[in-house]
């Protein structure tokens, strides 16, 4: 993973002194995460993956909604998963949530987790600070079980939003390596037309954000003759 080592690098130093403040401060501007966890879904016995999962607050809010469900998280900031792994076993949900360290664009959920798919991967704004961020997307999509569903949530075009608010916002993430992914949709609706998925995006919060969902097909059962 030398690839990796560039991008870890900096997002350590990004969240070093970030991360204890970070989902005080975030909840203002990230959002459409709590609509995300709303429609997970996830099931009895399900596994559940969340790419960069950050200060594990979306997989703790997800265990408590889905408390039959198994949960995972990968994220490529070891100050981040310090934190995490701190949160989670304040809330006494450290037999079901685990979490390691993990570049989104290749990683091994197998070698790290034991666990080869997943009924839900999900996304948080993730996508917009990853440089890779296709590659993150087909590797999300290869780990999904048959009939799973990969949620996407993360900043939009703004386009019902002022000029001026939008080129604010642009210029304030850019001074963060975020750069917003406006053509998602259209990747997502290619990526999806090969592989016999179905995808349902919303523009919520006047497309402040872009809310994804991507199902991939069923296992097809044999018939008998």
């Amino acid at each position: 993973m030398a690839s990796s080592l560039p991008a870890a690098d900096l997002m350590d130093r990004i969240y070093r002194h970030q991360r204890h403040f970070y989902d005080a401060t975030r909840k203002h501007y990230l959002l459409g995460r709590d609509q995300l966890i709303a429609q997970l879904g996830a099931g009895s016995s399900e596994r559940v993956l969340e790419i960069g999962c950050g200060t594990g607050r979306n997989l703790i809010e997800a265990a408590r909604r889905y408390p039959d469900a198994r949960y995972f998280g990968i994220d490529i900031s070891t100050e981040m998963l310090a934190t995490a792994k701190h949160n989670i076993a304040r809330a006494k949900l450290g037999d079901r949530i685990s979490v390691a360290r993990g570049d989104a664009a290749v990683f091994d959920p197998d070698g790290l987790f034991g666990e080869a798919q997943f009924e839900r991967i999900f996304m948080s704004y993730c996508l917009s600070m990853i440089p890779d961020w296709q590659s993150a997307l087909d590797a999300a999509m290869a780990r999904l079980a048959p009939g799973g569903q990969l949620h996407i949530v993360d900043f939009g075009g703004q386009t019902e939003l002022p000029r001026w608010f939008r080129a604010g916002l642009r210029g304030w993430l850019s001074q963060f390596h975020v750069t917003p992914r406006d053509d998602l949709e259209p990747i997502l609706l290619t990526r999806a037309q090969r592989t016999g998925a179905s995808v349902r995006v919303e523009r919520p919060f006047r497309d402040y954000a872009q809310y994804a969902v991507l199902r991939r097909p069923a296992a097809q059962t044999s018939q008998p003759k």
